[in-house]
């Protein structure tokens, strides 16, 4: 683990810990992949949460484009859910932050602590796009 990573891990531990309702938080990239998570959650759990958080945005940013103004941009996507509250934001080029809550958690400070994280750490929360492999032709 990289201290990078430590450091990611760290921090999510933190707001999850701070914050009244939360429970799990993850970083992952654009097409799904965790990158960090709380160590409460599993790795196979953070696989999943990873892949419907990727999911989600990719539905709000095709609402966005249909819908909204043309662009595409998704600034944050909240689903509530019986018995919790996911909450999925950019995160620097190409990752977001999500965050799962109880269904008792107070939105807006949810949604307030991971601003404040996205801003004081947004720099290290990117996950630029991985370069293609190249393809093998037959000879």
């Amino acid at each position: 683990m990289s201290t990078t990573s430590a450091n990611l891990d760290w921090l999510l531990e933190n707001l999850v810990d701070s914050t009244a309702g939360a429970v799990h938080a993850l970083v992952l990239s654009r097409d799904g992949l965790k990158l960090c998570h709380t160590s409460q959650l599993s790795v196979d759990k953070a696989d999943q949460l990873a892949a419907i958080a990727a999911g989600v945005q990719a539905l709000s940013q095709s609402a966005s484009v249909e819908f909204g103004d043309g662009t595409g941009g998704v600034r944050q996507s909240m689903t509530e859910f019986y018995g919790g509250l996911l909450f999925i934001v950019e995160a620097g080029v190409g990752a977001h932050l999500a965050v799962l809550a109880d269904d008792t958690a107070d939105v807006g400070l949810i949604g307030h602590r991971m601003d404040e994280l996205v801003e004081q750490i947004g720099a290290f929360l990117t996950s630029p796009p991985r370069p293609s492999l190249p393809s093998h032709s037959p000879e």
